[in-house]
């Protein structure tokens, strides 16, 4: 409890003293900025007295230290004029920023105190207005004027850095003292002030790997050849404090973290000297062999390997491409093999860096080797043509069993087995060839046609005899060589005219040929008139000697009347050999032309007598054609609109008809409101009624004795025939016919025939059986039930 006492009197002390000392230097700056009482002269330049006013104000700063936590508000201050004379009378206003909330003045003694805690962090100064006015009548005596209170620092803010984690990057195998990166920190405290916010950087981890400058924040490595491969990430704790880095200052950490990025100091290398791989002899061209990798510590564009095969006997069969996403070398087969030819291979391969660094050239070589040896494999090999395809010729029309060529394929495998051979019928649909099976020849079966085809395609299989799954294929092209079998004929069905008044040696149409037969024995064709009317009095014809013809007219003057129509047989010979000929006719037309030798007319008609009907005698036929066709039209629209009988009368099925009025008469007292008559049937007469719902199994004969008379008007006697009829009728069933009269009137003495009473009224009939007829009898059950149901549900 004692030294408890010795620690409060201690402290109660050192408060005292605080405030002692800075009530003394408020009290001396007080003083220095006093105004004086009392007005005094002074001599300016030149002798001349100068004048101060008495109320005169003259301030210098205020001060005030931040975070002040004691007792007693601070005094900061005192205000005090020079017409005070200490009796009461003058009031001091304070005014301005903070006035009455952080600052307050004493209005009689003009002291000044801080009631809060200031932070200069916040707020630096504080501009405020001081004025002395007479307390009674608050008229101003001193004119206001301001002055500045300024907070004064103390280092109570710890350095922060700009981020609470760093990450930066620098190459393995950097020098010493490269930079990495510059971190910063900051210190709210005055800078103008002390110490406070003066940093110093230092390394609390991460030695001895990296060092920081102790006044700028930058980080620089501190060892040589750091290599990425051995440790790639680091973390660096980097410190900052202020005042200078002097006991008691404050400080803040940040964390570094720093990643070695990667060179290409490694070069590749394979993990084995040889490497043994395989392959079948019936691997076809770029079929994968095997795989070589070469590791490279590495990573990115600095660990990828290029793979090459730089020696070795199978440089030609094989090739090696690389692998970018697994770093492979990938052996692939360059061209076909043959186990019976060689059976092994030797490569060797090489792997090197795509991108070398020159700084680290020394390390080299990037590039390592290694040997590949391939075994080649023996297959079962199908057979093998010769030739990879076949072009054979035969002359079309050629006798059937004509030998067109010869294939010849052999087994490449050591036991060498026979061969047989077919034709692929699907390339031969018509079966124009056959093959030899032992010997592979091809001959025809039936004569072939250029004309119809020049080429035939078809593939020839070759199997060995023993393993029939050892097939191999070829294709084979047949040419059809043409022979002269084709007569040249017209190029297109000619039909000439020639105009009546034509002139001698006219040309009025030019004629070409075609022939089905090759270029060589087709054009040149060769045209002329045949021997037996070489001298044609009417028409010649000229070989225009690029297969052409012009067919000119001999004579003037042709006649419709005497002879309308010539026909000029032409013939034609090809340049084949042998030559072909063919005699084609030219039908030529003569018409009436105009003076210009445009067509007019081509009709003979128009000269012989009109021996039928004029053009009128046909349009007036025509005519009436068309009206009659309009009447018949008019006639069936009009049949179809007329009204239709309401009532069809059938001839096996005539009877009453019963006809409604909408007219109300006196009921069954009424006989005049309908004919009597009209409920007769005049079938009824006659005896039996035909019926055609049912099929009756014999004819039922009414008896006569029951018959009425044709024109009876008896109602009662008409009605007790038809209920005998119907009675005695073993084909009809009880309810014949249903007969609905809506007449009402008075004085009926039939009751209601209506069934919507009929819930309500005693029944004798019991319908209880009805609930046992299953789910689809249920409502009418309901519907027929027993009272006591309908009481139940009620």
């Amino acid at each position: 409890p004692k030294m408890k006492e010795d620690h409060c009197l201690h402290a109660a002390l050192l408060c005292l003293g605080v405030l002692c000392c800075s009530q003394a230097l408020s009290t001396e700056r007080l003083n220095h900025s006093r105004p004086s009482l009392h007005g005094h002269h002074e001599k300016g330049k030149e002798g001349q007295v100068l004048h101060r006013s008495k109320r005169g104000w003259v301030w210098n700063q205020f001060f005030v230290i931040e975070e002040y936590t004691g007792p007693d508000p601070v005094l900061v201050g005192r205000l005090h004029s020079d017409i005070d004379s200490g009796d009461g009378n003058i009031k001091y206003i304070l005014s301005g920023e903070g006035a009455g909330i952080i600052f307050v003045i004493d209005d009689k003694s003009g002291n000044i105190h801080a009631t809060k805690t200031l932070d200069r962090e916040e707020r630096a100064q504080y501009t405020l207005t001081a004025q002395a006015v007479d307390r009674n009548t608050n008229r101003p005596l001193e004119p206001p004027s301001e002055f500045i209170v300024k907070v004064q620092d103390i280092n109570d803010n710890p350095p922060e850095f700009l981020h609470e984690n760093y990450h930066a990057n620098v190459p393995e195998r950097s020098n010493v003292g490269t930079s990495v990166i510059q971190v910063t920190a900051s210190d709210a405290d005055d800078p103008t002030y002390g110490n406070s916010a003066k940093l110093v950087y230092s390394i609390l981890e991460g030695q001895p790997y990296f060092s920081v400058e102790a006044q700028t924040g930058i980080i620089r490595t501190a060892l040589p050849n750091m290599d990425r491969e051995a440790k790639e990430e680091y973390h660096v704790v980097i410190q900052a404090k202020d005042m200078g880095g002097h006991m008691g200052g404050l400080s803040g950490t940040t964390k570094v973290t720093i990643t070695l990025t990667d060179v290409n100091d490694n070069p590749p290398k394979f993990p084995q000297s040889v490497y043994q791989m395989s392959v079948s002899e019936a691997a076809v061209p770029g079929e994968e062999v095997g795989r070589v990798k070469a590791k490279d510590p590495d990573i990115g564009e600095n660990g990828l390997v290029a793979y090459s095969i730089i020696d070795g006997d199978g440089m030609d069969s094989f090739e090696i491409t690389t692998d970018y996403e697994t770093q492979e070398g990938v052996v692939k087969l360059k061209k076909t093999l043959d186990y019976e030819t060689k059976k092994s291979y030797s490569l060797k391969v090489e792997a090197a860096n795509v991108h070398i660094d020159p700084k680290f050239i020394s390390n080299g070589p990037f590039k390592d080797t290694v040997t590949v040896k391939i075994a080649v494999e023996d297959a079962d090999e199908p057979p093998v043509f010769l030739k990879p395809s076949y072009i054979f010729e035969v002359q079309e029309n050629a006798a059937s069993g004509t030998v067109v060529g010869k294939v010849h394929a052999k087994d490449p495998d050591a036991a060498n087995s026979a061969i047989r051979y077919s034709i692929d019928r699907h390339t031969d649909l018509e079966r124009y060839f056959v093959i030899n099976a032992e010997d592979g020849n091809i001959k025809t079966i039936k004569a072939l046609d250029r004309e119809e085809m020049a080429w035939h395609n078809i593939s020839v299989f070759a199997v060995e005899v023993h393993k029939q799954h050892q097939e191999a294929k070829v294709p084979i092209a047949i040419k059809v060589v043409d022979v002269n079998d084709n007569a040249p004929k017209f190029a297109a069905a000619y039909e000439a005219f020639v105009c009546e008044n034509a002139r001698s040696n006219q040309q009025f149409i030019t004629i070409s040929a075609d022939d089905k037969d090759d270029s060589a024995n087709g054009p040149r064709f060769i045209f002329s008139l045949p021997p037996e009317i070489i001298h044609n009095p009417n028409f010649t014809l000229r070989d225009n000697r690029d297969n052409t013809a012009s067919v000119l007219v001999r004579r003037e003057g042709f006649s419709r009347q005497k002879q309308d129509l010539y026909l000029l047989p032409i013939v034609i010979s090809d340049g084949g050999m042998p030559p072909l000929s063919s005699t084609n006719t030219l039908t030529i037309r003569v018409c009436g032309c105009d003076s210009g030798g445009s067509l007019l007319s081509c009709n003979a008609e128009a000269y012989v007598l009109n021996a039928g009907l004029s053009t009128g005698a046909l349009i007036a036929i025509l005519a009436c054609i068309v009206i009659l066709l309009v009447i018949v039209v008019l006639f069936v629209t009009l049949k179809r609109q007329k009204k239709e009988p309401l009532i069809v009368f059938e001839e096996e099925d005539v009877r009453e008809n019963i006809i409604t009025y909408d007219d109300e008469g006196g009921g069954e007292e009424d006989t005049e409101a309908f004919d009597i008559a009209t409920l007769q049937n005049p079938d009824g007469i006659n005896g039996f009624i035909p019926r055609k719902d049912i099929k009756p199994e014999y004819q039922y004969l009414p008896r006569p004795g029951l018959r009425p008379a044709p024109n009876s008007v008896d109602v009662d006697d008409f009605i007790n025939t038809r209920i005998q009829e119907a009675d005695n009728d073993p084909t009809a069933p009880p309810y014949d016919s249903i007969q609905i009269y809506g007449y009402e009137g008075r004085g009926s003495v039939a009751g209601s025939l209506s069934s919507l009473e009929s819930a309500t009224t005693d029944s004798d009939l019991d319908y209880d059986y009805l609930q046992n007829w299953g789910p689809r009898f249920k409502k009418l059950a309901d519907l027929y039930g027993s009272k006591d149901t309908f009481d139940d549900d009620s």
